[in-house]
């Protein structure tokens, strides 16, 4: 368990809760406890409790019949946030592990779910394919830090994690972000568009 925000002490942030009682001489429970009474309650923290095992990660990630999918539909949005998940394949599993070869997780995070959703025009770069592409550079894609926002309706917030190493990224063939910046008006027209897949076949 990592203490991810205690405002009282902001050096605690991201250290185990663990580590932190052992050193203070105290046991974790009563540690978490003291330091969520300390916040009023504020001080968050945060638990893995699923794929914690690296080795069984990555052998799940290996198999040819796993294809990657994941959703909490924004239900959870300001206690995890899973939105770094491509980034992370790339550059964790791909370029640091080598679980998969890099050309095996751009094909687990495009072709593979274009076919198994029947979406025929996407998933692949061939003449008469929708322009849907991300421009990234292998040695350095990845996920920075989680963080917190409050840019919801109402001041409400989130969790997101930054993506590193990503170039460009072109929807239907025109560029929609360039070096970490916007290149349209959210406002205006934009060049998505609802898919629908046939999965008759």
């Amino acid at each position: 368990m990592q203490i991810t925000e205690h405002a009282p002490e902001p050096s605690l942030a991201e250290r185990r809760l663990g580590d932190v009682a052992e050193e203070r001489g105290v046991h974790a429970v009563d540690l978490m406890l003291d330091l969520a009474l300390a916040s009023d309650l504020e001080t968050r923290f945060r638990l893995a409790i699923l794929n914690t095992d690296p080795a069984v990660v990555a052998e799940l990630l290996s198999h040819p019949a796993t294809m990657l999918g994941l959703s909490d539909a924004g239900a959870h949005a300001s206690q995890l946030c899973d939105a770094c998940a491509p980034t992370e394949l790339l550059g964790t599993w791909a370029r640091e592990r080598g679980t998969l070869t890099l050309e095996e997780a751009v094909r687990r995070l495009t072709g593979q779910p274009a076919a198994v959703f029947g979406l025929r025009d996407r998933g692949r770069l061939a003449a008469g394919f929708a322009a849907d592409v991300a421009v990234f550079d292998a040695a350095t894609v990845g996920c920075g830090p989680l963080r917190r926002v409050w840019d919801f309706p109402a001041g409400a917030d989130r969790l997101v994690s930054d993506a590193r190493g990503i170039r460009a990224v072109v929807v239907n063939g025109i560029p929609i972000r360039i070096e970490g910046h916007d290149t349209v008006d959210p406002e205006g027209p934009l060049p998505g568009r609802l898919l629908r897949g046939d999965t008759s076949r």
